[in-house]
């Protein structure tokens, strides 16, 4: 029960002063709690969003992806990736110098005598380039659109899902290793790793 006491014509009701106070230490209790889950379930979807991504890294830096991905002014070939034989060149266009261009080789499908091919065979453009990245960077660089070939992330999802140049390299053709995650793997990974927040790694030390 609230009791009333007047003190110089002032009516104090002390129950009730109790009462209240006790609803608010409740009410700032339930909050932190809410505060502490709300940042535990951050810190794991964060987790969750930077282990997708890793998965995704060992994708793109597998040489059927890499070779391509170059800093060099030359295409990489097989798993160790060295350079091109014949001496090609990336060219102004990434697709080769005059009378070496890629599609003098390197038509829309793999050929019988080994030579592998896809639709658009080039080289990715330097800005696109992989080669040397730590896990952060490479995550960086894919959601930079001036490093990404000005793709938001739903485009760059669409293009890891159904461009025939990235499928080739689940099918590589002659005696090539293909990327040994399965495709559909790999893009249920890319989707994760954008439906967490496309968070990336930490810098590497």
């Amino acid at each position: 029960m609230a009791s009333f006491h007047s003190i110089a014509g002032f009516h104090l009701v002390t129950g009730a002063v109790v009462i209240v106070g006790s609803a608010a230490a409740m009410i700032s209790g339930c909050a932190a709690d809410a505060s502490r889950t709300t940042s535990s379930e951050s810190a794991a979807e964060r987790a969750r969003s930077q282990a997708a991504f890793v998965e995704i890294a060992a994708v793109l830096r597998h040489p059927r992806c890499i070779n391509c991905h170059t800093v060099t002014d030359f295409p990489r070939q097989g798993d160790a990736g060295r350079r091109h034989a014949q001496f090609v060149l990336r060219g102004p266009d990434n697709h080769g110098v005059p009378a070496m261009r890629c599609n003098s080789c390197h038509q829309d499908s793999n050929q019988e005598n080994g030579v592998p091919g896809a639709p658009h065979w080039a080289l990715a453009p330097l800005s696109m380039s992989w080669e040397g990245l730590d896990d952060n960077q490479l995550a960086e660089a894919l959601k930079d659109e001036s490093k990404n070939g000005g793709r938001s992330l739903e485009s760059l999802l669409d293009h890891m899902a159904h461009d025939p140049l990235v499928l080739w390299g689940w099918n590589p053709g002659g005696t090539r290793e293909p990327v040994p995650v399965p495709h559909e793997t790999f893009v249920r990974r890319l989707e994760e790793w954008m439906a967490t927040g496309a968070v990336s790694p930490e810098p590497s030390p």
